[in-house]
C-alpha cells in the first residue's frame, strides 16, 4: 500500500524532481517506510512506500527486466504468486519478491489485457520509455485512489487531490455543479471531483496519455445477467463458500501481520470466521463503540469475540472525540460529507496503527453484492405499495426494516407516507430504488446562496448520472438496478473512499476486502435475486452459509445502519472553535457558497427545540465539512495537516544531465 504522484512533461522544463518531492510529501502518511522517483527527460514517477509484501526488495520505482517500463504503484496484486510463476515459465527473470515486479512485467508482456489477470486493489502508472506514453488504471470497483489534471500542457497525476495541489500553478477552484452531485448522491460522478480540472480515473477504467493527448478506456463493467439462474441454492451457497475461502486466503498474503475490523454484523464476524478456518491461530480483531447507546453496537461485537476466540482491541467514541477529529477527516477526505460517519472509522484506524498493525480485513462489500442495505428492501416494498397506493397496510411493512429509528416505531400510515411516500408510483423511473434516498440529499441545496443558484442554472445531476447507465440496465430486474446504483455510485465514491482508503490510510493502515474479490462480484451477480434478497430477508445466501460458523443473535439481528452523532458534535456547550466559524455569519457571508437567513434559521430551531430531524443533521455536515473544505485547500494552500517527510527516498535518473 502506498501512495504515488507524478508529472509528465513534453516540453521537458526543470525542476520536476522537487515538485514530485513537494507532491509525495503531502501524502506520506500513505507510505511512511521508505519512498523513490524515477526521473527521465519527459517524465517524473515517485512512491511513498507502506511495506507490505517483500520488505526489503519492494522499494519503488521498478522497471520490468527491459528496463523499458518504469512503474509506481499503489495496493496489491493478491494472486501475484501465480502470476509470477506463470511469467517464470515464459522466460521472464525477476530481482525482488515483490507483486510491483510482477505487475510491471505483466505489463511489459501483455500490455493493456495485464488487467485481466489482476486479482487485487489498485492504482499505478507505468511510463513506457520507448512510445514515450504514460498508462495509468485503477482496479474494477474503485478501492484505491487515482486523480489527474492537465495544466499549462502538463500532465500532473497522485493518489490524493491535495498532491496535484502542492504544484502552485494547478489553480484550485470549487465547482458547484460537483457539489450539487455530492448534495444528491453523496459523491461525485467519476470523472468529477469537488474541484474543477482536477479528476479522477473511474473505476474499472485505463487511461493513456501522450504527445497525442489522453484516452480513456474502460475494461470492466458491473453486470446482472443471470448466469447462474438455473444454480440450486445448495450448489450456489458451495460456490460462494469456495471463493470467500479463496478471497480471504489471497488477501491473508502478506510480509507483516494481517488483522481484522470485528464490528458485531455479519460480514465481518463472516470475514473472520473464514480468516480462523483458512489461518488457524491468535487473530488480533478491532472495533469501535460509542458513548451514545442509540449508536453502539458493542454487545454484538463482544458476543462476536467470544464465540470466534480473537484477542480483540475496541475503543469508545464520544461527540467530542468526532469533533476534534472532523477537520482531518475532511482535510484526507478532500469532499464535502453529509454524515461524521467516517470520523469513528479514522479514530479506529489510529488504534489499529497503534497496536502496530499495518493490514486489517474488513467486510465492505457484502451489502452491496448481496443486497443487506435497508433501500434494496425500502424499494421492494415501495413498489408492493405503489400497486394500492391508498393502503393503510402495505406501507407498516416499512417499520420492519427500520427498527432502529424511533419516531417511526408508532408511525400511522399517514406519518409513513410523508416519509416515504416520494414519487410512490414513479416505479418505471431507472433511479426509483435511490429517489427517496436522493431526493433528502437534495434538501441540502435549498440552502445555497442566490450566487451558487445562479450559477448551476438548473443543473442536474441525475442527468450527468443517466449517461453513465450501461446499455443493458433495463433488460435487468428491479433488484439488479439498485445493486447497480448502491455499487457503482455510493461504495466507489463514498463508502471506499470517505469511509475507507482515506480514513486507513490517514494512519497508514491498509484495508483489504474478500466481498470484493472481482470472482465474488461477478458470482454473486450472477445469482438469482432471491437468493440475495428473499422477501424482507436480506443477504439470504449469506446467513445461510454462515449457520452455526457465527453467534446465531448476529445472523438474526436486524441490520443497523452504521451511522455516528452530528448535531451533538457541532451544537452544543462545548462547541470546538472551528465549528463556531464554520457556521458563524461571516464565514458563510464570506464563502458565499450557503445562505446565512437559511442556515441560521436551522440552527435557531435545533438551538430552541433540542431536536435535529435527518435533513436538519445532513445540512449541518454539509454545510460545516464545504466550509472547512474550502478553508483547507482554497483559502490555506492545503499546509495545515502536511506530513513530516519523505524516508529513505532514492532517486533513479535516467537521460537528465
Amino acid at each position: 500500500m502506498c501512495g504515488i504522484a507524478g508529472i509528465i512533461d513534453y516540453n521537458s522544463r526543470s525542476n520536476k524532481v522537487t515538485r514530485v518531492e513537494s507532491m509525495l510529501r503531502s501524502i506520506s502518511f500513505r507510505g511512511p517506510d521508505e519512498s523513490g522517483i524515477y526521473h527521465a527527460p519527459l517524465a517524473t514517477m515517485g512512491n511513498v512506500r507502506l511495506s507490505i509484501i517483500d520488505i526489503v526488495g519492494g522499494q519503488q520505482p521498478l522497471s520490468d527486466s527491459s528496463g523499458r517500463y518504469w512503474i509506481v504503484f499503489n495496493g496489491e496484486i493478491f494472486n501475484y504468486k501465480e502470476l509470477k510463476a506463470e511469467l517464470e515459465n515464459k522466460g521472464d527473470r525477476f530481482n525482488t519478491q515483490s507483486d510491483t515486479e510482477v505487475l510491471v512485467n505483466l505489463y511489459a508482456r501483455y500490455g493493456e489485457q495485464c488487467l485481466n489477470y489482476l486479482n487485487g486493489q489498485f492504482a499505478f502508472a507505468i511510463w513506457d520509455k520507448k512510445k514515450e506514453e504514460l498508462f495509468m488504471a485503477r482496479d474494477r470497483v474503485g478501492i484505491r485512489p487515482l486523480f489527474y489534471t492537465i495544466n499549462d500542457n502538463v500532465f500532473s497525476f497522485a493518489s490524493e487531490i491535495k498532491a496535484i495541489f502542492r504544484q502552485e500553478s494547478v489553480p484550485r477552484q470549487i465547482n458547484p455543479e460537483s457539489l450539487s452531485q455530492i448534495y444528491t448522491f453523496w459523491t461525485t460522478i467519476t470523472p468529477d471531483t469537488v474541484f474543477k480540472n482536477i479528476y479522477e480515473l473511474s473505476p474499472g477504467h485505463c487511461l493513456y496519455y501522450s504527445r497525442k493527448g489522453i484516452k480513456v478506456k474502460k475494461y470492466w463493467k458491473l453486470d446482472f445477467i443471470n448466469k447462474h439462474m438455473n444454480l440450486s441454492l445448495s450448489d450456489a451457497m458451495g460456490q460462494l463458500n469456495e471463493l470467500l475461502t479463496s478471497a480471504v486466503r489471497l488477501r491473508l498474503r502478506a510480509d507483516v501481520e494481517v488483522a481484522a475490523y470485528l464490528s458485531g454484523g455479519i460480514d465481518s464476524s463472516a470475514t473472520v470466521a473464514y480468516i480462523k478456518e483458512v489461518e488457524p491461530r491468535i487473530l488480533n480483531t478491532f472495533s469501535i463503540g460509542f458513548e451514545d447507546k442509540v449508536f453502539d453496537e458493542s454487545r454484538y461485537q463482544e458476543e462476536a469475540v467470544r464465540f470466534l476466540n480473537t484477542n480483540h482491541k475496541s475503543i469508545s467514541c464520544s461527540s467530542y472525540d468526532i469533533s476534534s477529529y472532523f477537520p482531518r477527516v475532511v482535510w484526507h477526505s478532500e469532499t464535502p460529507v453529509t454524515r461524521t460517519a467516517p470520523t469513528p472509522m479514522m479514530i479506529l484506524s489510529q488504534l489499529v496503527r497503534d497496536n502496530d498493525i499495518k493490514v486489517v480485513i474488513t467486510g465492505e462489500g457484502s451489502d452491496e453484492i448481496l443486497a443487506g442495505y435497508g433501500i434494496f428492501r425500502e424499494s421492494e416494498i415501495r413498489r408492493f405499495w405503489a400497486r394500492e397506493p391508498l393502503s393503510s397496510q402495505r406501507p407498516l411493512l416499512l417499520k420492519k426494516i427500520y427498527p432502529d429509528i424511533p419516531h417511526l416505531k408508532n408511525a400511522s400510515p399517514n406519518i409513513l407516507k410523508m416519509f416515504f411516500g416520494y414519487k410512490l408510483e414513479d416505479v418505471n423511473n431507472p433511479f426509483y430504488s435511490h429517489l427517496l434516498r436522493w431526493n433528502n440529499s437534495n434538501h441540502i441545496k435549498k440552502h445555497f446562496s442566490n450566487a451558487i443558484k445562479d450559477s448551476l442554472n438548473n443543473y442536474d445531476p441525475l442527468a450527468r448520472l443517466a449517461e453513465r447507465l450501461p446499455d443493458d440496465y433495463y433488460s435487468w430486474d428491479t433488484l439488479a438496478r439498485a445493486q447497480w446504483l448502491e455499487t457503482t455510485v455510493f461504495m466507489s465514491g463514498y463508502l471506499l473512499s470517505s469511509q475507507g482508503d482515506r480514513m486507513a490510510m490517514a494512519n497508514s493502515v491498509e484495508g483489504r476486502y474478500p466481498f470484493l474479490d472481482h470472482r465474488l462480484i461477478e458470482f454473486c451477480s450472477g445469482l438469482p435475486s432471491k437468493y440475495k434478497l428473499r422477501g424482507l430477508n436480506e443477504k439470504f445466501i449469506l446467513k445461510k452459509l454462515m449457520k452455526s460458523r457465527i453467534p446465531d443473535s448476529i445472523i438474526k439481528r436486524p441490520k443497523q445502519p452504521y451511522r455516528a452523532p452530528i448535531s451533538s458534535v457541532f451544537l452544543n456547550e462545548n462547541t470546538p472553535d472551528y465549528a463556531r466559524e464554520m457556521l458563524s455569519e461571516s464565514y458563510t457571508r464570506q464563502t458565499g457558497i450557503f445562505d446565512w437567513s437559511s442556515i441560521s434559521s436551522i440552527m435557531d430551531k435545533i438551538e430552541k427545540t433540542g431536536i435535529a430531524s435527518e435533513m436538519d443533521n445532513m445540512v449541518l455536515a454539509a454545510v460545516v465539512s464545504t466550509h472547512l473544505l474550502n478553508h483547507q485547500f482554497i483559502e490555506s494552500e492545503n499546509a495545515e495537516f502536511q506530513s513530516e517527510g519523505l524516508k529513505n527516498l532514492r532517486i533513479i535518473t535516467e537521460g537528465v544531465e
